[in-house]
């Protein structure tokens, strides 16, 4: 007896009937892996809610704690997803999947390289990086305070008031200047006396303001001091260096030496200092016009033409 010959028509609907009967087959476990996947998703956000707060309250460090706290929460989704697969009887899928994920990374990793550069420079600070919150930095030549670190910027207050965003790539590659990673910054500035002056005198009357400001740091590591630092036009320059506390930055490093400055200024003056400033020398050559010019008292004269 010769076997029965299927029309084309009626083969597509043998095999779409088969494909109905496994897929019914396999509904229910279909349906235990997507309620396997929603548990998870749900039980990753319960897990890392609760291990951020627990964490957070026992770190200082805010980027720490996110990023480890959003690496549970990707990791227990991940595992979830598979149990879901192996659940539903898709373990081929898993696998297929995986492959796909690999190298899916792989071509965005070069299509979007900048993104992904920045990314894992923000991993990699969020382990080892040169700074903390609130810490007084300068890279590039933006300088001013961190407010946050994210994964791929991170946040600067300017002390003008400018919120600037650098990518972590840049913070990781350039030198970054901390000034208050230790607490301590050295401040300095110039005051110029008169080539008549007692130099060790004014000294003296410098150094002992600086040893009577309680607000200036010193101890056997952090040492004051008042240097001869060069003989200019009209005036011998004396350098004062000082210590000062960074917990503030704004304060001890600008007002607290504005008011070394103006009290360095009344004192020396009190003492009878000379604080001369820039002598301008006139030259006159031959055939040089006839120039007007005021002297003290506002009396104008004229230069001969000589």
């Amino acid at each position: 007896m010769l076997p029965l010959i299927q029309s084309p028509g009626e083969t597509i609907q043998n095999s779409l009937q088969n494909y109905y009967e496994e897929f019914l087959k396999i509904l229910p476990r279909i349906a235990l892996g997507i309620l396997v996947v929603i548990l998870g998703v749900l039980l990753a956000q319960l897990l890392t809610n609760f291990y951020k707060k627990r964490f957070q309250q026992k770190s200082e460090d805010p980027l720490m704690s996110r990023f480890l706290a959003q690496a549970v929460k990707v990791i227990l989704i991940i595992i979830s997803i598979m149990l879901a697969l192996q659940v539903a009887g898709l373990d081929g899928i898993a696998t297929g999947l995986l492959t796909a994920v690999g190298g899916g990374a792989i071509i965005l990793g070069f299509a979007f390289q900048d993104i992904g550069k920045n990314f894992l420079a923000g991993i990699i600070l969020a382990f080892n990086r040169p700074f903390n919150i609130n810490d007084t930095i300068k890279v590039d030549g933006i300088f001013g305070r961190v407010k946050e670190l994210s994964f791929r910027y991170s946040h600067i207050k300017t002390f003008d008031g400018r919120d600037i965003y650098i990518p972590n790539s840049d913070v990781l590659t350039k030198p970054v200047e901390n000034y208050t990673a230790d607490g301590f910054y050295r401040v300095d500035f110039t005051v110029g006396i008169g080539y008549e002056d007692d130099i060790e005198a004014a000294k003296k009357v410098i150094q002992g303001i600086l040893d009577s400001n309680t607000e200036i740091i010193r101890d056997e590591f952090h040492e004051n001091f008042v240097i001869e630092d060069e003989l200019a036009a009209s005036t011998v320059n004396l350098k004062v260096f000082f210590w000062v506390d960074t917990v503030d930055y704004r304060r001890a490093s600008r007002v607290l030496r504005g008011l070394i400055i103006k009290q360095v200024k009344e004192a020396l003056a009190k003492a009878d200092f000379n604080l001369p400033s820039d002598v301008v020398e006139l030259k006159l050559y031959k055939n040089t016009p006839e120039i007007p010019f005021k002297i003290s008292g506002n009396a104008e004269k004229e230069l001969p033409n000589k």
